[in-house]
Protein backbone atom coordinates (compact mmCIF):
# COMPACT_ATOMS: atom_id res chain seq x y z
CA UNK A 1 0.00 0.00 0.00
CA UNK A 2 1.41 3.69 -1.01
CA UNK A 3 1.85 5.60 1.61
CA UNK A 4 -0.62 8.10 0.62
CA UNK A 5 -3.75 5.35 0.63
CA UNK A 6 -1.93 3.90 3.77
CA UNK A 7 -2.32 7.93 5.75
CA UNK A 8 -5.84 8.28 4.34
CA UNK A 9 -6.75 4.76 6.09
CA UNK A 10 -5.15 5.87 9.62
CA UNK A 11 -7.44 9.04 9.42
CA UNK A 12 -10.26 7.13 8.84
CA UNK A 13 -9.40 4.49 11.53
CA UNK A 14 -9.01 7.52 13.79
CA UNK A 15 -12.03 8.89 12.90
CA UNK A 16 -14.08 6.08 13.79
CA UNK A 17 -12.17 5.55 16.93
CA UNK A 18 -12.93 9.22 18.10
CA UNK A 19 -16.73 8.25 16.77
CA UNK A 20 -16.64 5.12 18.59
CA UNK A 21 -15.37 6.64 21.87
CA UNK A 22 -17.62 10.07 21.88
CA UNK A 23 -20.88 8.29 21.13
CA UNK A 24 -23.46 11.39 21.91
CA UNK A 25 -21.15 13.44 19.65
CA UNK A 26 -21.16 10.82 16.68
CA UNK A 27 -24.85 10.97 16.60
CA UNK A 28 -25.22 15.01 17.32
CA UNK A 29 -23.37 15.72 13.93
CA UNK A 30 -25.01 13.06 11.88
CA UNK A 31 -23.62 9.34 12.55
CA UNK A 32 -26.82 7.62 13.95
CA UNK A 33 -25.56 4.20 14.04
CA UNK A 34 -23.99 5.19 17.53
CA UNK A 35 -27.28 6.57 18.84
CA UNK A 36 -27.63 3.64 21.27
CA UNK A 37 -24.29 3.82 22.88
CA UNK A 38 -22.68 6.10 26.23
CA UNK A 39 -19.12 6.78 26.61
CA UNK A 40 -17.05 3.57 27.71
CA UNK A 41 -15.79 5.07 31.51
CA UNK A 42 -15.11 1.39 32.92
CA UNK A 43 -10.97 1.22 32.88
CA UNK A 44 -11.04 -2.17 31.15
CA UNK A 45 -12.98 0.58 28.47
CA UNK A 46 -10.73 3.41 28.90
CA UNK A 47 -7.36 0.78 28.57
CA UNK A 48 -8.34 -0.80 25.28
CA UNK A 49 -8.80 3.05 23.99
CA UNK A 50 -5.01 3.67 25.11
CA UNK A 51 -3.95 0.64 23.26
CA UNK A 52 -5.82 1.14 20.06
CA UNK A 53 -4.38 5.25 20.08
CA UNK A 54 -1.27 3.97 21.39
CA UNK A 55 -1.18 1.76 18.51
CA UNK A 56 -2.94 4.00 15.63
CA UNK A 57 0.61 6.73 16.66
CA UNK A 58 3.01 4.03 15.89
CA UNK A 59 1.33 3.00 12.62
CA UNK A 60 1.32 6.96 11.98
CA UNK A 61 4.75 7.43 12.70
CA UNK A 62 5.78 4.78 10.38
CA UNK A 63 4.74 6.65 7.40
CA UNK A 64 7.59 9.48 6.07
CA UNK A 65 5.95 12.51 5.61
CA UNK A 66 8.49 13.68 3.02
CA UNK A 67 6.62 11.16 0.60
CA UNK A 68 3.23 12.34 1.16
CA UNK A 69 1.40 15.96 -1.40
CA UNK A 70 0.30 18.92 1.00
CA UNK A 71 -2.58 18.25 2.26
CA UNK A 72 -1.26 14.03 3.26
CA UNK A 73 1.26 16.05 5.11
CA UNK A 74 -0.96 17.98 6.90
CA UNK A 75 -3.25 15.10 7.86
CA UNK A 76 -0.18 13.29 8.89
CA UNK A 77 0.58 16.50 11.66
CA UNK A 78 -2.95 16.52 12.95
CA UNK A 79 -2.96 13.13 13.61
CA UNK A 80 -0.07 12.59 15.58
CA UNK A 81 -1.43 15.60 17.31
CA UNK A 82 -4.82 14.73 17.94
CA UNK A 83 -3.12 11.39 19.33
CA UNK A 84 -1.06 12.74 21.38
CA UNK A 85 -3.41 14.64 23.01
CA UNK A 86 -6.07 12.12 23.16
CA UNK A 87 -3.67 9.83 25.07
CA UNK A 88 -3.43 12.76 27.49
CA UNK A 89 -7.11 13.04 28.14
CA UNK A 90 -6.58 9.52 28.87
CA UNK A 91 -4.06 10.32 31.74
CA UNK A 92 -5.22 13.31 33.01
CA UNK A 93 -8.68 10.91 34.48
CA UNK A 94 -10.86 14.35 34.52
CA UNK A 95 -13.73 11.79 35.66
CA UNK A 96 -12.18 10.81 38.84
CA UNK A 97 -12.61 14.52 40.16
CA UNK A 98 -14.81 16.48 38.10
CA UNK A 99 -18.37 17.20 38.87
CA UNK A 100 -20.01 20.03 36.99
CA UNK A 101 -23.70 21.33 35.57
CA UNK A 102 -22.04 22.17 31.80
CA UNK A 103 -23.10 19.66 29.45
CA UNK A 104 -18.93 19.29 28.18
CA UNK A 105 -17.57 18.20 31.26
CA UNK A 106 -20.64 17.00 33.53
CA UNK A 107 -22.42 13.81 33.58
CA UNK A 108 -25.72 14.35 34.13
CA UNK A 109 -25.69 17.85 32.15
CA UNK A 110 -24.55 16.06 28.93
CA UNK A 111 -27.57 13.86 29.92
CA UNK A 112 -30.38 16.77 29.80
CA UNK A 113 -28.29 18.64 27.19
CA UNK A 114 -26.39 16.76 24.91
CA UNK A 115 -29.27 13.89 24.78
CA UNK A 116 -32.05 16.19 23.13
CA UNK A 117 -29.72 17.29 20.63
CA UNK A 118 -29.52 13.60 19.08
CA UNK A 119 -31.42 14.06 15.68
CA UNK A 120 -34.02 11.31 15.11
CA UNK A 121 -35.07 10.68 11.63
CA UNK A 122 -36.31 7.17 11.19
CA UNK A 123 -37.60 4.50 13.24
CA UNK A 124 -33.96 2.85 14.15
CA UNK A 125 -32.62 6.37 15.15
CA UNK A 126 -36.06 6.49 17.49
CA UNK A 127 -34.58 2.79 18.89
CA UNK A 128 -31.09 3.27 19.20
CA UNK A 129 -32.20 7.02 21.42
CA UNK A 130 -34.28 4.80 23.47
CA UNK A 131 -31.81 2.35 23.90
CA UNK A 132 -29.35 4.97 25.17
CA UNK A 133 -31.65 5.86 27.45
CA UNK A 134 -32.12 2.99 29.01
CA UNK A 135 -27.84 2.73 29.73
CA UNK A 136 -28.18 6.00 31.69
CA UNK A 137 -28.24 4.29 35.28
CA UNK A 138 -25.59 1.67 34.69
CA UNK A 139 -23.65 4.65 32.88
CA UNK A 140 -23.83 6.78 36.43
CA UNK A 141 -22.60 3.89 37.99
CA UNK A 142 -19.44 3.86 36.65
CA UNK A 143 -19.25 7.34 36.76
CA UNK A 144 -19.71 7.25 40.42
CA UNK A 145 -17.20 4.37 40.57
CA UNK A 146 -14.43 5.87 39.27
CA UNK A 147 -15.46 8.97 41.60
CA UNK A 148 -14.52 7.09 44.42
CA UNK A 149 -11.51 5.75 42.46
CA UNK A 150 -10.74 9.82 42.30
CA UNK A 151 -10.47 9.84 46.08
CA UNK A 152 -8.72 6.90 46.80
CA UNK A 153 -6.05 8.60 45.55
CA UNK A 154 -6.36 12.10 46.96
CA UNK A 155 -8.29 13.49 44.05
CA UNK A 156 -11.68 15.16 44.38
CA UNK A 157 -14.33 17.53 43.18
CA UNK A 158 -14.93 21.27 43.85
CA UNK A 159 -17.41 21.50 46.73
CA UNK A 160 -19.49 24.41 45.18
CA UNK A 161 -19.55 22.75 41.46
CA UNK A 162 -20.87 19.80 42.98
CA UNK A 163 -23.65 22.29 44.44
CA UNK A 164 -24.01 23.51 41.47
CA UNK A 165 -25.04 20.14 39.66
CA UNK A 166 -27.23 18.84 42.49
CA UNK A 167 -28.82 22.38 41.70
CA UNK A 168 -29.25 21.58 38.23
CA UNK A 169 -30.73 17.91 38.86
CA UNK A 170 -33.04 19.23 41.44
CA UNK A 171 -34.41 21.74 39.45
CA UNK A 172 -34.92 18.53 36.66
CA UNK A 173 -36.60 16.47 39.14
CA UNK A 174 -39.18 19.12 40.31
CA UNK A 175 -40.04 19.53 37.09
CA UNK A 176 -42.97 17.32 35.89
CA UNK A 177 -42.21 14.40 33.29
CA UNK A 178 -44.51 15.89 30.76
CA UNK A 179 -41.88 18.94 30.71
CA UNK A 180 -38.69 15.97 30.58
CA UNK A 181 -36.04 17.20 27.86
CA UNK A 182 -35.40 13.78 27.32
CA UNK A 183 -39.19 13.52 25.75
CA UNK A 184 -38.70 16.40 23.42
CA UNK A 185 -37.29 14.57 20.77
CA UNK A 186 -39.57 13.92 17.89
CA UNK A 187 -41.38 10.56 16.97
CA UNK A 188 -39.81 9.83 13.73
CA UNK A 189 -42.99 7.64 12.73
CA UNK A 190 -45.78 8.83 14.85
CA UNK A 191 -48.66 6.46 16.12
CA UNK A 192 -46.69 3.55 14.53
CA UNK A 193 -47.62 0.40 16.15
CA UNK A 194 -44.35 -0.32 18.29
CA UNK A 195 -45.67 2.40 20.99
CA UNK A 196 -42.36 3.88 20.74
CA UNK A 197 -43.12 6.98 22.31
CA UNK A 198 -44.99 5.22 25.18
CA UNK A 199 -41.49 3.15 25.74
CA UNK A 200 -39.96 6.27 25.67
CA UNK A 201 -42.27 7.86 28.56
CA UNK A 202 -41.74 4.60 30.56
CA UNK A 203 -37.90 4.50 30.20
CA UNK A 204 -37.68 8.08 31.13
CA UNK A 205 -40.18 7.84 34.12
CA UNK A 206 -38.87 4.30 35.46
CA UNK A 207 -35.34 4.13 34.61
CA UNK A 208 -33.55 7.77 33.79
CA UNK A 209 -35.27 9.70 36.15
CA UNK A 210 -34.91 7.46 38.99
CA UNK A 211 -30.92 6.95 37.87
CA UNK A 212 -30.72 10.78 38.05
CA UNK A 213 -32.24 11.20 41.19
CA UNK A 214 -30.26 8.27 42.94
CA UNK A 215 -26.76 10.10 40.86
CA UNK A 216 -28.25 13.63 42.89
CA UNK A 217 -27.97 12.37 46.30
CA UNK A 218 -24.58 10.68 46.11
CA UNK A 219 -23.55 13.53 44.93
CA UNK A 220 -24.87 15.43 47.96
CA UNK A 221 -24.50 13.09 50.71
CA UNK A 222 -20.94 11.20 49.89
CA UNK A 223 -19.07 13.47 47.30
CA UNK A 224 -19.91 16.81 49.14
CA UNK A 225 -18.29 15.53 52.38
CA UNK A 226 -14.93 15.46 50.91
CA UNK A 227 -14.96 18.06 48.15
CA UNK A 228 -12.74 20.85 47.72
CA UNK A 229 -13.31 24.15 49.10
CA UNK A 230 -13.03 27.58 47.23
CA UNK A 231 -9.55 28.10 48.98
CA UNK A 232 -8.23 24.80 46.60
CA UNK A 233 -10.75 24.62 43.23
CA UNK A 234 -7.31 24.69 40.95
CA UNK A 235 -5.57 21.11 40.04
CA UNK A 236 -2.10 22.97 42.27
CA UNK A 237 -4.37 20.61 44.66
CA UNK A 238 -4.52 17.62 43.95
CA UNK A 239 -1.30 15.56 43.70
CA UNK A 240 0.77 15.96 40.85
CA UNK A 241 -1.72 18.81 39.48
CA UNK A 242 0.29 21.45 38.42
CA UNK A 243 2.27 18.95 36.25
CA UNK A 244 -1.00 18.03 34.77
CA UNK A 245 -1.54 20.92 34.35
CA UNK A 246 1.37 22.03 32.10
CA UNK A 247 0.01 19.26 29.81
CA UNK A 248 -3.86 20.28 29.49
CA UNK A 249 -2.51 23.58 28.47
CA UNK A 250 -0.01 22.48 25.79
CA UNK A 251 -3.08 20.18 24.47
CA UNK A 252 -5.73 23.30 24.54
CA UNK A 253 -3.06 25.73 23.74
CA UNK A 254 -1.14 23.18 20.85
CA UNK A 255 2.14 25.16 22.00
CA UNK A 256 5.14 24.75 24.30
CA UNK A 257 4.34 27.93 25.88
CA UNK A 258 5.66 27.86 29.97
CA UNK A 259 2.37 28.05 32.38
CA UNK A 260 4.77 31.26 33.17
CA UNK A 261 4.75 32.81 29.68
CA UNK A 262 1.10 32.53 29.43
CA UNK A 263 0.46 34.13 32.72
CA UNK A 264 2.64 37.11 31.90
CA UNK A 265 0.82 37.38 28.42
CA UNK A 266 -2.07 37.68 29.75
CA UNK A 267 -1.14 40.38 32.92
CA UNK A 268 1.07 42.47 30.08
CA UNK A 269 -2.18 41.89 27.75
CA UNK A 270 -5.07 43.62 30.77
CA UNK A 271 -2.67 46.35 30.83
CA UNK A 272 -2.37 47.42 27.45
CA UNK A 273 -6.02 46.99 27.24
CA UNK A 274 -6.83 49.57 30.15
CA UNK A 275 -5.70 52.39 28.31
CA UNK A 276 -7.30 51.26 24.93
CA UNK A 277 -11.04 51.22 27.54
CA UNK A 278 -9.84 54.91 29.18
CA UNK A 279 -9.51 56.04 25.61
CA UNK A 280 -12.99 55.03 24.56
CA UNK A 281 -14.72 55.40 27.51
CA UNK A 282 -13.56 59.16 27.66
CA UNK A 283 -15.19 59.47 23.99
CA UNK A 284 -18.23 57.31 24.40
CA UNK A 285 -19.39 57.84 27.99
CA UNK A 286 -17.95 61.03 29.36
CA UNK A 287 -15.22 59.07 31.91
CA UNK A 288 -12.22 58.29 31.44
CA UNK A 289 -10.91 56.23 34.84
CA UNK A 290 -11.21 52.67 34.84
CA UNK A 291 -13.53 51.48 37.79
CA UNK A 292 -15.90 54.25 36.62
CA UNK A 293 -15.96 52.88 33.40
CA UNK A 294 -16.60 49.18 34.17
CA UNK A 295 -19.39 50.39 37.15
CA UNK A 296 -21.06 52.01 34.27
CA UNK A 297 -21.13 49.46 32.12
CA UNK A 298 -22.28 46.94 34.85
CA UNK A 299 -25.21 49.12 36.83
CA UNK A 300 -26.82 51.54 33.96
CA UNK A 301 -29.87 49.68 33.20
CA UNK A 302 -30.20 51.37 29.61
CA UNK A 303 -27.36 48.88 28.88
CA UNK A 304 -28.93 45.63 29.57
CA UNK A 305 -31.83 44.08 27.92
CA UNK A 306 -35.43 43.71 29.51
CA UNK A 307 -37.14 40.88 27.56
CA UNK A 308 -35.83 37.27 26.59
CA UNK A 309 -36.99 38.09 23.13
CA UNK A 310 -35.02 41.47 23.06
CA UNK A 311 -31.88 39.03 23.72
CA UNK A 312 -32.77 36.71 20.79
CA UNK A 313 -33.37 39.09 18.26
CA UNK A 314 -30.19 41.18 19.05
CA UNK A 315 -28.27 37.70 18.15
CA UNK A 316 -30.35 37.24 15.10
CA UNK A 317 -29.59 40.67 13.87
CA UNK A 318 -26.27 40.67 14.68
CA UNK A 319 -25.46 37.18 12.94
CA UNK A 320 -27.82 38.46 10.00
CA UNK A 321 -25.77 41.64 9.35
CA UNK A 322 -22.58 39.19 9.51
CA UNK A 323 -23.31 37.16 6.93
CA UNK A 324 -24.39 39.89 4.71
CA UNK A 325 -21.20 41.54 4.63
CA UNK A 326 -18.86 38.16 5.12
CA UNK A 327 -18.36 37.42 1.01
CA UNK A 328 -16.15 40.77 0.29
CA UNK A 329 -14.25 39.41 3.29
CA UNK A 330 -13.21 35.45 3.03
CA UNK A 331 -12.95 33.55 -0.22
CA UNK A 332 -14.69 30.23 1.12
CA UNK A 333 -18.18 30.29 2.67
CA UNK A 334 -20.19 27.87 4.09
CA UNK A 335 -23.44 26.87 2.69
CA UNK A 336 -24.71 25.75 5.96
CA UNK A 337 -27.55 28.44 7.50
CA UNK A 338 -26.74 29.21 11.24
CA UNK A 339 -29.53 29.28 13.82
CA UNK A 340 -30.21 31.20 16.68
CA UNK A 341 -31.89 28.95 19.77
CA UNK A 342 -32.46 30.11 23.25
CA UNK A 343 -30.39 27.96 25.72
CA UNK A 344 -32.28 25.04 28.11
CA UNK A 345 -33.55 26.12 31.35
CA UNK A 346 -31.11 23.29 32.47
CA UNK A 347 -28.21 25.26 31.71
CA UNK A 348 -29.13 28.94 31.93
CA UNK A 349 -28.31 29.61 35.84
CA UNK A 350 -24.76 28.15 35.76
CA UNK A 351 -24.16 28.16 32.08
CA UNK A 352 -22.56 30.16 29.70
CA UNK A 353 -23.40 33.86 27.83
CA UNK A 354 -23.73 31.60 24.56
CA UNK A 355 -22.16 28.93 22.46
CA UNK A 356 -22.17 27.13 19.23
CA UNK A 357 -23.23 23.41 18.24
CA UNK A 358 -21.99 21.86 15.12
CA UNK A 359 -24.72 21.12 12.41
CA UNK A 360 -25.22 17.72 11.20
CA UNK A 361 -22.84 16.40 8.16
CA UNK A 362 -25.94 16.13 5.93
CA UNK A 363 -27.00 19.94 6.95
CA UNK A 364 -30.43 18.63 7.98
CA UNK A 365 -30.07 20.38 11.39
CA UNK A 366 -28.09 23.77 10.91
CA UNK A 367 -25.31 25.28 12.97
CA UNK A 368 -26.92 26.53 16.03
CA UNK A 369 -25.73 29.55 18.02
CA UNK A 370 -27.44 28.72 21.65
CA UNK A 371 -27.84 32.21 23.50
CA UNK A 372 -28.70 32.41 27.07
CA UNK A 373 -31.71 34.38 27.37
CA UNK A 374 -32.05 33.51 31.40
CA UNK A 375 -32.95 37.15 33.22
CA UNK A 376 -32.07 39.27 30.66
CA UNK A 377 -31.55 42.50 32.58
CA UNK A 378 -28.37 41.02 33.47
CA UNK A 379 -27.22 40.45 30.30
CA UNK A 380 -25.60 43.83 28.49
CA UNK A 381 -26.55 45.36 25.49
CA UNK A 382 -23.03 46.75 24.51
CA UNK A 383 -21.71 42.84 24.73
CA UNK A 384 -24.42 41.10 22.43
CA UNK A 385 -22.94 42.03 18.77
CA UNK A 386 -19.59 40.52 20.16
CA UNK A 387 -20.86 37.73 21.77
CA UNK A 388 -22.93 37.16 17.79
CA UNK A 389 -20.15 37.34 15.71
CA UNK A 390 -18.09 35.58 18.24
CA UNK A 391 -20.06 32.66 18.52
CA UNK A 392 -22.14 32.79 15.11
CA UNK A 393 -20.98 34.71 11.66
CA UNK A 394 -18.27 35.43 11.38
CA UNK A 395 -16.86 33.29 13.84
CA UNK A 396 -17.48 29.39 15.10
CA UNK A 397 -20.54 28.84 12.34
CA UNK A 398 -18.12 30.05 9.62
CA UNK A 399 -15.10 28.07 10.47
CA UNK A 400 -16.80 25.10 12.17
CA UNK A 401 -19.52 24.57 9.41
CA UNK A 402 -16.89 25.48 6.41
CA UNK A 403 -14.79 22.52 7.98
CA UNK A 404 -17.71 20.70 7.44
CA UNK A 405 -17.92 21.31 3.74
CA UNK A 406 -14.73 20.79 2.77
CA UNK A 407 -15.11 17.24 1.22
CA UNK A 408 -11.27 16.52 -0.35
CA UNK A 409 -10.24 16.35 3.37
CA UNK A 410 -10.86 13.40 5.31
CA UNK A 411 -13.36 13.01 7.72
CA UNK A 412 -11.32 12.94 10.58
CA UNK A 413 -10.34 16.98 9.72
CA UNK A 414 -13.18 17.80 8.70
CA UNK A 415 -14.58 17.17 11.97
CA UNK A 416 -11.49 17.88 14.05
CA UNK A 417 -11.79 20.65 16.53
CA UNK A 418 -8.60 22.15 18.39
CA UNK A 419 -9.32 24.60 20.96
CA UNK A 420 -6.79 27.18 20.47
CA UNK A 421 -7.39 27.52 16.29
CA UNK A 422 -11.29 27.19 16.77
CA UNK A 423 -11.55 29.48 19.46
CA UNK A 424 -8.22 31.46 18.42
CA UNK A 425 -10.59 32.14 15.10
CA UNK A 426 -13.99 33.22 16.53
CA UNK A 427 -11.71 35.83 19.18
CA UNK A 428 -9.93 36.99 15.84
CA UNK A 429 -13.08 37.93 14.28
CA UNK A 430 -14.51 39.85 17.26
CA UNK A 431 -11.83 42.46 15.87
CA UNK A 432 -12.44 42.02 12.59
CA UNK A 433 -15.80 42.51 12.81
CA UNK A 434 -14.50 45.95 13.82
CA UNK A 435 -13.13 46.52 10.39
CA UNK A 436 -15.78 45.27 8.68
CA UNK A 437 -17.90 47.99 9.82
CA UNK A 438 -20.66 45.87 12.15
CA UNK A 439 -20.33 47.48 15.21
CA UNK A 440 -23.38 49.62 15.57
CA UNK A 441 -21.80 52.64 17.49
CA UNK A 442 -18.91 52.90 20.28
CA UNK A 443 -21.11 51.74 23.03
CA UNK A 444 -20.95 47.66 20.64
CA UNK A 445 -16.54 48.63 20.47
CA UNK A 446 -16.90 48.80 24.51
CA UNK A 447 -17.80 45.59 24.74
CA UNK A 448 -15.73 44.17 22.11
CA UNK A 449 -12.78 45.60 24.26
CA UNK A 450 -14.50 43.74 27.10
CA UNK A 451 -14.60 40.94 25.85
CA UNK A 452 -10.67 41.25 24.73
CA UNK A 453 -10.10 41.91 28.89
CA UNK A 454 -12.22 38.29 29.66
CA UNK A 455 -10.32 36.40 27.36
CA UNK A 456 -6.80 37.94 28.59
CA UNK A 457 -8.01 37.52 32.22
CA UNK A 458 -8.45 34.05 31.16
CA UNK A 459 -5.13 33.51 30.99
CA UNK A 460 -4.07 34.98 34.35
CA UNK A 461 -6.62 33.58 36.37
CA UNK A 462 -6.70 29.91 34.84
CA UNK A 463 -2.95 29.49 35.24
CA UNK A 464 -3.76 31.62 38.85
CA UNK A 465 -6.07 28.77 40.14
CA UNK A 466 -4.80 25.37 38.52
CA UNK A 467 -1.00 26.46 38.66
CA UNK A 468 -0.24 29.14 41.52
CA UNK A 469 -3.12 28.33 43.53
CA UNK A 470 -4.92 30.95 43.43
CA UNK A 471 -8.89 30.57 45.64
CA UNK A 472 -12.01 31.49 43.41
CA UNK A 473 -12.24 34.22 45.18
CA UNK A 474 -9.07 35.78 44.27
CA UNK A 475 -10.02 35.08 40.93
CA UNK A 476 -13.59 36.47 40.80
CA UNK A 477 -11.87 39.30 42.15
CA UNK A 478 -9.48 39.67 39.48
CA UNK A 479 -11.83 39.44 36.42
CA UNK A 480 -14.46 42.27 38.59
CA UNK A 481 -11.24 44.40 38.83
CA UNK A 482 -10.20 44.19 35.44
CA UNK A 483 -12.98 43.73 33.34
CA UNK A 484 -16.78 44.62 32.81
CA UNK A 485 -18.35 41.52 32.85
CA UNK A 486 -20.94 41.31 35.73
CA UNK A 487 -20.83 39.37 38.67
CA UNK A 488 -22.56 36.37 37.72
CA UNK A 489 -21.47 36.10 34.53
CA UNK A 490 -17.72 35.95 36.28
CA UNK A 491 -18.79 33.78 38.79
CA UNK A 492 -20.38 31.19 36.04
CA UNK A 493 -16.70 32.03 34.00
CA UNK A 494 -14.78 31.37 36.63
CA UNK A 495 -16.63 27.77 37.52
CA UNK A 496 -16.27 27.10 33.79
CA UNK A 497 -12.80 27.19 34.04
CA UNK A 498 -12.28 25.25 37.74
CA UNK A 499 -14.34 22.45 35.98
CA UNK A 500 -12.56 22.53 32.36
CA UNK A 501 -8.70 23.23 33.28
CA UNK A 502 -6.73 24.83 30.20
CA UNK A 503 -9.83 25.18 28.35
CA UNK A 504 -9.77 28.71 28.44
CA UNK A 505 -6.31 29.72 27.51
CA UNK A 506 -6.83 28.66 24.14
CA UNK A 507 -8.30 31.70 22.93
CA UNK A 508 -6.14 34.71 23.41
CA UNK A 509 -3.03 32.00 22.84
CA UNK A 510 -4.95 31.33 19.32
CA UNK A 511 -5.88 34.84 18.58
CA UNK A 512 -2.39 36.31 18.78
CA UNK A 513 -1.29 33.57 16.88
CA UNK A 514 -3.32 34.10 13.83
CA UNK A 515 -2.90 37.80 14.23
CA UNK A 516 0.62 37.25 13.88
CA UNK A 517 0.54 35.31 11.16
CA UNK A 518 -1.38 38.08 9.52
CA UNK A 519 1.29 40.69 10.40
CA UNK A 520 3.71 38.53 8.83
CA UNK A 521 1.73 37.53 5.54
CA UNK A 522 1.25 41.94 5.20
CA UNK A 523 4.83 42.24 5.90
CA UNK A 524 6.16 39.49 3.79
CA UNK A 525 3.58 40.28 0.53
CA UNK A 526 3.05 44.20 0.94
CA UNK A 527 0.79 44.87 -2.30
CA UNK A 528 0.17 41.05 -2.86
CA UNK A 529 -1.03 40.86 0.60
CA UNK A 530 -5.07 39.66 0.51
CA UNK A 531 -7.04 39.88 3.74
CA UNK A 532 -9.92 37.55 2.03
CA UNK A 533 -7.12 35.04 0.44
CA UNK A 534 -5.33 34.84 3.52
CA UNK A 535 -8.23 34.27 5.84
CA UNK A 536 -9.11 31.41 3.50
CA UNK A 537 -5.48 30.19 3.53
CA UNK A 538 -6.41 30.03 7.82
CA UNK A 539 -9.70 28.28 7.65
CA UNK A 540 -9.76 26.82 4.42
CA UNK A 541 -7.70 23.49 5.78
CA UNK A 542 -10.06 22.78 8.83
CA UNK A 543 -8.71 23.20 12.55
CA UNK A 544 -5.20 23.05 12.99
CA UNK A 545 -2.76 22.81 15.53
CA UNK A 546 -0.80 26.36 15.97
CA UNK A 547 2.04 25.01 14.70
CA UNK A 548 0.73 23.35 11.76
CA UNK A 549 -1.12 26.45 11.19
CA UNK A 550 2.34 28.27 11.04
CA UNK A 551 3.56 25.90 8.48
CA UNK A 552 0.08 26.13 6.11
CA UNK A 553 0.13 30.04 6.18
CA UNK A 554 4.11 29.98 5.54
CA UNK A 555 3.82 27.86 2.67
CA UNK A 556 0.67 30.03 1.21
CA UNK A 557 3.08 33.27 1.49
CA UNK A 558 5.42 31.61 -0.40
CA UNK A 559 3.43 30.84 -2.98
CA UNK A 560 1.96 34.56 -3.26
CA UNK A 561 5.49 35.74 -3.88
Amino acid sequence: MANSQRIDALAEEMFALELRTSPVYATQIGYPEYAGELPDLTRAGVEQHRLELSGLAERVRAVDPSTLDTERAITHEVLLRKISDALLSIEAAAYDYTVTPIPQTGMAASVLIGFPQTPIRTAEDADGYLARCQKVAAWLDVALARLADGRAAGRTPVRRLVANAVEQLDGYLESPLTDDPLLSVPDPVSGRASGWRDRLVGVVRDDVRPALAAYRDHLAREITETARSDEQVGLAHLPGGVELYQRLAATHTTTDLSIEDIHQTGLELVAALTGEMRELGARTLGLDNFADITNRLRTDPELFFSTPDEVQAAAQDALSRAQQELPRWLGLLPTIPCQVIPMTPYEVENGDLGHYQWPTRDGSRPGTYWINTYKPQTRPRFESQTLAFHESVPGHHTQLALSQELSTLPKFRQHAHVTAFSEGWALYVERLADEMGLYSGDIYRLGMISFDFWRACRLVVDTGMHALGWSRDRAVGYMLEHSALTRKNIENEIDRYIGWPGQALGYMIGRLEIRRLRGEAERRLGDRFSLPAFHSAVIGHGSLPLSVLGQVVDRWITEQL
